[in-house]
């Protein structure tokens, strides 16, 4: 049957229908794999682990004791900062993948760029913007 000007494609809309229905099926199991992400990320010099849960909150921080040999500590908080927020954002790639992946296709262009936004940012990105006067 061809298409008829102002009238909906029923057969896409049903298919939309069922791709949401499936997502929102799958939600629990996405919240429990969502909840168990974790970011973990080392220092450029291997001395600092940083791992962090999937809302970013910092969950294991590990310093070798060679860090103190000669002690910096603009230079120690520097490499943790670094350290911490490429840890956040594994989690946020992570993060990003899981809701991907679940998304029924039409909806992840949809939320692309919103998902990417909250999920991918830093906090101190946000405090930026906010900062600049950007929402």
């Amino acid at each position: 049957m061809a298409d008829v000007p102002g009238r909906p494609d029923w057969g896409v809309l049903r298919g939309m229908m069922a791709d949401l229905q499936k997502a929102t099926r799958e939600l629990p199991k996405l919240q429990q794999r969502m909840l168990s992400v974790t970011g973990t990320a080392w220092s450029p010099d291997g001395m600092i682990k940083a791992v962090v849960g999937p809302r970013g909150h910092l969950l294991e921080l590990d310093i070798d004791p060679r860090v103190l040999r000669q002690p910096n500590s603009k230079a120690l908080s520097a490499s943790i900062l670094r350290t911490v927020r490429a840890a956040v954002e594994e989690a946020g790639r992570q993060s990003s993948e899981l809701l991907s992946a679940t998304l029924p296709g039409d909806l992840r262009g949809l939320a692309a760029n919103d998902m990417e936004n909250f999920v991918g940012s830093h906090d101190a990105d946000v405090r930026m913007r906010n900062e600049d006067g950007d929402e």
